[in-house]
């Protein structure tokens, strides 16, 4: 289920933004990027997103910026003094080897290790400080999934109710075929009993046999059973995604198979027409958690 919240905070040194964001993912997977020095922050923050997230990858961002003034920095005059030293030493062995070197410029000097460096960092806020800081960007981020996971739950009850129209379709085909298929069947047993001399009882056995492998009867029940248990799925207040993504498959499962013993246009057609709504449903259920 997707996800997004941003927060600034502040104290007397630092400035700093939260960011956390979600999008799909079959189990939970939390990824962070953290300033250097504040490693200290993971272990608390992946115990309060997993709180309230069972799935889904989160990524969590910190970035922290200095104030101005909040860092001091100093000049080394015996570090640069042997700099230059340096420099002026391999200037003039260049010149003696007829080398001609680029001028040298004071931000490079100024670069070299230990010639001009901070004297103090800023004090980094303690742990405690930032994962309080951290809560309420984590509570509209929570706000922010049920409001989706409330609009998937509107779409989702939609796309069932228009699967029991067309499993109450489906059915009403299947009917229609049985008693198509039995007047077929007699006509046929009758033809077959005046054209030769194979036993009734033979024939009835064969024809109850193919009647038996056409027969959908138990994918239309497991079908309104699956509907039923997806219902109660959405009811439910925990995490419900995994178990919708495995009654996708039974969907599918059910609905391949009313399909393949169809043998009748209409009753294929509301096939058709169920697998194309558990497709659309199966996408959804992606974002559940």
């Amino acid at each position: 289920m997707t996800g997004y919240s941003a927060r600034d905070g502040a104290d007397q040194d630092l400035s700093w933004s939260w960011e956390i964001r979600s999008v799909n993912a079959r189990g939970l997977d939390v990824r962070l990027r953290l300033p250097d020095g504040l490693g200290a922050l993971e272990a608390g923050l992946r115990e309060r997103v997993g709180k309230y997230v069972a799935r889904g990858a989160v990524s969590i961002s910190l970035k922290t910026v200095v104030k101005s003034g909040a860092q001091a920095a100093s000049l080394d005059h015996d570090a640069l003094a042997a700099a230059m030293a340096a420099l002026s030493e391999v200037e003039a062995q260049a010149g003696a080897l007829g080398l001609h070197l680029a001028p040298s410029h004071a931000t490079a000097i100024l670069g070299v290790r230990g010639v001009f460096e901070a004297t103090s960092g800023p004090n980094l806020p303690k742990p405690d400080v930032l994962l309080a800081d951290f809560e309420p960007v984590l509570q509209s981020f929570v706000a922010s999934r049920a409001s989706e996971g409330a609009a998937l739950l509107g779409i989702l009850e939609g796309q069932l109710a228009q699967m029991e129209t067309a499993l109450a379709e489906a059915e009403t085909a299947a009917t229609a075929r049985a008693q198509s298929q039995a007047e077929t069947f007699q006509a046929n047993i009758t033809r077959i009993l005046e054209a030769s001399d194979i036993e009734p009882a033979r024939i009835a056995q064969e024809l109850a046999i193919l009647a038996q492998k056409t027969d959908v009867t138990e994918e239309l029940d497991r079908l309104k059973a699956h509907i039923a248990a997806a219902k109660a799925h959405l009811a439910e207040s925990g995490p419900i995604g995994r178990k919708l993504d495995f009654l996708m498959q039974e969907f599918n499962r059910e609905a391949n198979t009313l399909c393949s013993k169809s043998s009748d246009q209409a009753l294929t057609r509301a096939g058709l027409d169920l697998k194309l709504l558990i497709d659309q449903m199966r996408e959804q259920v992606q974002n559940v958690e």
